[in-house]
């Protein structure tokens, strides 16, 4: 459904207590450096049923969240700064981020039952494509019933998605009033340390023209339906997330690829975003803050004349692309030099668009409805719509039953295509 949100205030939210001298520059890692300039967008919804909620104003429930930001700030003061123009280093100055506060003429209850991906960036305060220096924003928007949608963004170049959900289970721990509980480690740029990636462009791919987001549901009985038919043998059953990602982009080939009479010389690519906090020698924690990510690339067979063996190849070949992203290759990573010269080969090949590249990217299994503010867990968690073309972010689905929201981002036309792609709707709604 169309949302009509209107901004009624913005605010500047500092945090609670100065942030000491010595830490007022905080240093970028090289995997900062190369993550893309975008922001990584959430909306959580409540509803008015809460009592908290309903015996409070909504003045006063914005209040609470402001005042519980600004306190968690002091732990994440980079957040409350200004990431330089340079890309190096965050100015760690108590400037302040922007906190919006907005009124969404709807119930949410009509959302829920409809919504449009490419309608949620609204309930956002920030565009997407455009992460300058401003590391986080909110916005706070309030349905005609009184619910709530908690609009947030975070800058890649800032923190990963395990970066992310470490904050705002921080932050919901310090608006329920818990003590102790928030825990964070800044140690990427001593791990990874910044280079001069002069040459390197981290903007390659993304884009604001004529990507469409579209929300796929696949239920835990599909989804069993899709692990067996890429499962080889008992002992090489595949995971939700592999399977749904070799289904997925079987059949965005299927729909969007050129027929046989044309000639492709395209270069097709699988890539999944890998945590390497599990990778390290010795283990990282996850309150290890920063983008301490990379991805597996896959180049996966396209010969799927025999679909039983394809779907078998194709989990082996992801499963190969994701154990190579091992100690030894974090070893390399930190030297940086080799790494970096990888992926500009990749982003010229890309920008000469000699590469078809596809990503997935995983937010199963994190923390997604456990952002208990004070009234209660989320009834909804959402992404909104990318500013990248042929990008899949898996969620968990409100159910709790082991359902999968595959939030797919392609050109439109291929978007038009995959839409009617009848093995596609057969197991996803």
């Amino acid at each position: 459904m169309k949302l009509e949100v209107e901004v009624i205030s913005t605010e500047t939210i500092k945090p609670s207590s100065p942030t000491p001298q010595h830490l007022g520059h905080y240093q970028l890692s090289f995997l900062d450096q190369i993550s893309p300039p975008v922001y990584n967008p959430l909306v959580l919804f409540y509803t008015a049923d809460d009592e908290i909620i309903n015996n409070n104003n909504t003045e006063t429930v914005s209040n609470f969240i402001k005042q519980s930001l600004s306190e968690v700030f002091t732990c994440f003061y980079p957040l409350a700064g200004r990431i330089h123009k340079d890309n190096n280093f965050i100015e760690c100055n108590d400037e302040g981020i922007p906190f919006k506060k907005a009124r969404v003429k709807c119930q949410l209850l009509h959302l829920l039952q409809n919504p449009n991906p490419n309608e949620l960036n609204k309930l956002l305060p920030f565009d997407l494509a455009e992460a300058k220096e401003l590391p986080i924003g909110i916005q706070f928007n309030i349905f005609d019933c009184g619910g709530i949608g908690l609009g947030i963004c975070i800058s890649h170049k800032v923190g990963d998605a395990q970066s992310f959900f470490t904050f705002v289970k921080s932050w919901a721990a310090t608006a329920r009033g818990e003590k102790h509980t928030v825990r964070v480690e800044f140690v990427s740029a001593t791990l990874f340390p910044p280079k001069n990636i002069l040459g390197f462009e981290p903007s390659t791919g993304i884009t604001k023209q004529n990507v469409v987001t579209k929300r796929f549901v696949f239920t835990a009985p599909k989804i069993e339906e899709i692990r067996s038919n890429y499962t080889h043998s008992e002992s090489c059953t595949p995971s939700r997330v592999e399977a749904l990602s070799a289904f997925i982009w079987s059949r965005f080939v299927a729909a969007t690829k050129p027929s046989h009479k044309t000639s492709d010389h395209r270069f097709y690519t699988i890539t999944h975003a890998v945590n390497l906090r599990t990778k390290m020698e010795p283990p990282l924690p996850d309150y290890s803050f920063g983008n301490l990510y990379r991805t597996a690339v896959t180049v996966p067979c396209l010969d799927n004349q025999d679909e039983e063996r394809y779907n078998h190849i194709i989990i082996s070949q992801m499963r190969d692309s994701l154990r190579k992203v091992d100690k030894d290759y974090v070893k390399k990573l930190q030297q940086g030099d080799e790494h970096l010269g990888f992926i500009r080969d990749r982003a010229e090949k890309f920008a000469r668009g000699e590469i078809v590249s596809f990503s997935f990217t995983s937010l199963c299994r994190f923390p997604l409805y456990e952002a208990d503010f004070g009234w209660g867990k989320p009834v909804w968690a959402a992404s909104a719509s990318l500013s990248f073309k042929n990008l899949v972010t898996f969620m968990d689905s409100v159910s709790g039953d082991h359902g999968v929201e595959a939030w797919i981002n392609l050109k439109e036309e291929d978007m038009a295509k995959l839409e009617a792609d009848e093995k596609l709707l057969s197991f996803a709604s």
